[in-house]
């Protein structure tokens, strides 16, 4: 049975051309696909109209109306077209050597950041991929199993919530921490996530970068009440093009430093401004609202099947809430970045 198993875990990598065996992945909602279901936390979408647009109109869980980067990376890689949550009862280990997702919406580096809404603090995340190892090599024995954790890529996306959820909204770490001090914190958090991976057996990871997080629809709508119009919180976007600058630094020293690794820096800043920028140059005709309900502000619960504003054409939007992406704006993004980046793994 176990020859069988491996067998037909061989011939599916086969089959579908794939010279990656698997994708892992980290982070935070941009790229969770529904771990958040299965723990108490106010922050989840798994109801319409969320998933309407995903395979079988299913919502899952992924905040957006279909599927999220890491899903589009995995297919890209010649692998499922979507990545399981870890946390579904409908999938087991079989289905996660191929792809698993250990994300959870809402988190971010500072612990203090998963603690604001009560979802999985990256910590947490990685002792699931520690147990997600242990049922590995005793699914598919320890050679096959080590051979799917050094050859996988293992990709991060979070860094949003730290700043727009915690250092800008609770005094706590503003009253530690200056922004310039409280980026270097989190990068200090980012480089023991990396090592701790390394440690663990990986060797092609991707450290995942900011979007120009002042032109979420949530932050556009908080400028237009103060008063300063429809326009980007330029100073958030700033926070976000210097952390990534500090991250892609770390990137560069890692690469010395962790023999045998080959780490990428996946910045979607640039490719998701000029979206937000020249939506029509991309087939949309909606950056400062969002498709869902009035796409002032709400997402989550706010935005919900018995919401009589949501749009009926997501493929119109670059937003699906106010804080995510609609899933065309995500294949536009992870495409471009797995042409500029992610394809160095192959």
């Amino acid at each position: 049975m176990v020859f069988f198993i491996v067998f037909t875990l061989l011939m599916q990598i086969y089959t579908t051309g794939a010279k990656i065996p698997a994708v892992i992945v980290f982070g935070d909602s941009s790229v969770d696909a529904g771990n958040n279901n299965h723990i108490q936390t106010v922050l989840k979408s798994n109801f319409q109209p969320y998933g309407r647009d995903f395979f079988g109109g299913k919502a899952t869980g992924r905040f957006s109306n279909g599927r999220v980067p890491t899903d589009f990376i995995s297919e890209s890689f010649g692998l499922r077209r979507y990545v399981p949550a870890y946390l579904d009862p409908a999938y087991n280990i079989s289905d996660f050597a191929t792809g698993v997702c250990f994300a959870s919406a809402g988190t971010g580096y500072d612990n203090a950041t998963s603690d604001v809404l009560s979802v999985i603090p990256l910590w947490k995340e990685v002792e699931y991929y520690k147990e997600y190892q242990k049922k590995l090599r005793h699914h598919l024995g320890d050679q096959k199993a080590n051979y799917i954790i050094s050859q996988a890529v293992y990709l991060t996306s979070m860094g949003t919530n730290d700043f727009l959820e915690n250092y800008y909204t609770l005094s706590k770490r503003r009253s530690q921490y200056t922004i310039t001090q409280y980026q270097d914190y989190l990068v200090t958090i980012a480089e023991s996530l990396i090592k701790k991976l390394y440690g663990l057996g990986a060797r092609k990871l991707s450290l995942g970068g900011l979007p120009p997080m002042g032109c979420l629809p949530l932050e556009r709508t908080t400028s237009f009440m103060i008063g300063n119009g429809d326009t980007c919180n330029g100073a958030y976007n700033k926070v976000a093009v210097a952390f990534n600058r500090k991250l892609s630094g770390l990137v560069k020293r890692l690469n010395i430093e962790l023999s045998g690794s080959k780490i990428v820096f996946s910045n979607p800043y640039p490719i998701f401004q000029q979206i937000v920028q020249k939506p029509s140059s991309f087939g949309f005709e909606a950056a400062a609202v969002a498709c869902c309900s009035t796409g002032l502000f709400e997402m989550g619960y706010m935005c919900d099947q018995y919401n009589p504003f949501t749009c009926s054409d997501a493929s119109k939007y670059v937003f699906w809430d106010s804080f995510h992406p609609t899933e065309k704006t995500n294949r536009i993004i992870s495409r471009h970045l797995f042409k500029t980046v992610l394809s160095k793994f192959l």
